[in-house]
C-alpha cells in the first residue's frame, strides 16, 4: 500500500514538475531582459568557441613592431598595442580565458558550497556549527581582498586565481543551501520519505536538493559576472593570467601605461568585460523573476 501511494505521488510530482518547467520557459521567453541577457551570453560563448577555428592565434609569437600603437582601422578593427599585436584578435581569444575561468570557478564553488550546505543543514550538530563559523570568517573579508591574499600566498598564476575566486564564492552557496535545507527538512514530503525508510543520502539528493535549486540557479548566473570581474582584477594586478596570455584584465593593465597615447588598448577589453558581466546579470535577474512565485501573476 505504501509503495503504491509513493508511486502515485512520484507520478503526480513528475507531471507537476514538467508543467512548472514548461510554464517557467514560457515566462522566461516573454521577458525581454532575459532574452537580451541570453543573447549577449550566447554571443560571447559562441565567438569564444569559434576563435581557435576561425582565427588561430599563438600569443607567444604575435609581434609586429612596425604596426605598434596603430589606431582602429579597417586592417586592425580595435587597433594594436605597444608590440603591434592586433587587439581584436587578442580580445576575441581573451574571452576564452575569462569566460572559462569564471565558469569553472563558479562551478567549483557551487559544488563545494552546495555539498557543505546540504550536509550542515540536514544533519546539524557540531558539523553545522563548524561550517557556520568558517563561512562567517570567510565573509568577514571582502571577496577580492581575500582572493588577492590567497593568490599572493600561492603565487601568481591563472590556476591559483581560479582556486582563489572559487574559495571566495563558496560561502554564498553554503549559506543559501543551508537555509533552504533547514526549511525543507521539516516539510511533510521529507518526513514521509523518512517514514518510508529512505536513506539520508536519498532524502538530500532526491527530495531536498531538487526543491531548492531555484535560488542556486539564480545565484549561479549572477556569480559568473562577479567571477569574470575578479579574474580581470587579478590579471590587472599581475596576480592572474601572465603575459603574453590575452586575458582581458592583463590587456587593460598593458593599456593603462599607454592610455593617453592609445586609449583603445584599455577601452576594448574593458567593453568586453562590461558586456559579458551585464549579460550574466540580466540573465540572472530574469531567472529570478521567472522563479519567484510572487511574480507569477505579474
Amino acid at each position: 500500500m505504501a509503495i503504491a501511494v509513493e508511486s502515485q505521488l512520484a507520478v503526480g510530482e513528475g507531471v507537476k514538475g514538467r508543467s512548472l518547467t514548461q510554464d517557467a520557459f514560457r515566462r522566461f521567453f516573454r521577458n525581454p531582459t532575459g532574452i537580451l541577457g541570453l543573447g549577449i551570453i550566447s554571443f560571447f560563448i559562441i565567438v569564444s568557441l569559434l576563435a581557435p577555428v576561425v582565427r588561430p592565434y599563438d600569443a607567444s609569437r604575435d609581434r609586429n613592431l612596425r604596426a605598434r600603437l596603430s589606431p582602429p582601422s579597417a586592417e586592425h578593427w580595435f587597433g594594436t598595442d605597444e608590440l603591434g599585436r592586433d587587439l581584436f584578435t587578442r580580445v576575441w581569444h581573451g574571452g576564452r580565458i575569462s569566460l572559462r575561468v569564471g565558469l569553472l570557478a563558479v562551478v567549483m564553488a557551487l559544488t563545494v558550497g552546495t555539498t557543505l550546505g546540504l550536509t550542515a543543514g540536514f544533519f546539524g550538530g557540531w558539523f553545522d556549527t563548524l561550517v557556520v563559523w568558517l563561512v562567517d570568517i570567510l565573509l568577514a573579508f571582502p571577496g577580492i581582498l581575500l582572493a588577492i591574499a590567497i593568490v599572493a600566498t600561492l603565487g601568481p598564476s591563472l590556476t591559483n586565481a581560479l582556486v582563489a575566486i572559487s574559495i571566495t564564492q563558496i560561502p554564498v552557496y553554503v549559506r543559501i543551501t543551508r537555509v533552504v535545507t533547514l526549511a525543507l527538512r521539516e516539510t511533510e514530503y521529507v518526513q514521509a520519505a523518512r517514514a518510508l525508510g529512505s536513506s539520508p543520502r536519498r532524502i538530500i539528493f532526491a527530495h531536498i536538493l531538487p526543491n531548492g535549486l531555484s535560488p542556486l540557479v539564480v545565484q549561479l548566473t549572477l556569480s559568473v559576472g562577479v567571477a569574470i570581474l575578479d579574474v580581470a582584477a587579478l590579471g590587472f594586478l599581475g596576480l592572474g593570467a601572465q603575459p603574453p596570455d590575452p586575458e582581458w584584465g592583463v590587456m587593460i593593465r598593458d593599456g593603462f601605461r599607454q592610455f593617453l597615447r592609445a586609449p583603445w588598448m584599455s577601452i576594448f577589453p574593458g567593453l568586453a568585460i562590461f558586456f559579458s558581466v551585464v549579460g550574466f546579470n540580466l540573465l540572472g535577474d530574469a531567472i529570478r523573476d521567472v522563479l519567484d512565485p510572487r511574480l507569477k501573476n505579474a
